[in-house]
């Protein structure tokens, strides 16, 4: 499984957009950080909100996690404003771990 971390807006936006996604591949972790990263991804899958919701806030972070899995390809788009614990809690992982 590779899994990649994408960041929009915020305060430093201009920062961001010059900075290459962060990405993890399954097949180069030791096999705790694997299952771990594949359990808070299926959490954050079961979770899925809306991306934008009805809530907006000035300069608030987006985050995009894009998930390739056995020729499959699934987006998870949340931000500061719509983040649910689990995307909460797979987004610090990936920002902990992630090249």
């Amino acid at each position: 499984m590779k899994v990649t971390l994408a960041t929009h807006g915020g305060l430093a936006a201009a920062i961001h957009i010059q900075r290459p996604p962060r990405v993890v591949d399954t097949e180069t972790l030791p096999g705790p950080a694997a299952a771990e990263l594949s359990r808070l991804v299926a959490a954050a899958k079961a979770v899925n909100a809306s991306p934008a919701g009805n809530e907006r806030a000035r300069d608030a972070m987006s985050y995009m996690i894009t998930v390739e899995e056995r020729g499959q390809s699934t987006t998870l788009a949340q931000s500061d404003v719509t983040m649910s614990a689990q995307f909460a809690a797979l987004l610090n992982w990936l920002q902990q771990h992630a090249a």
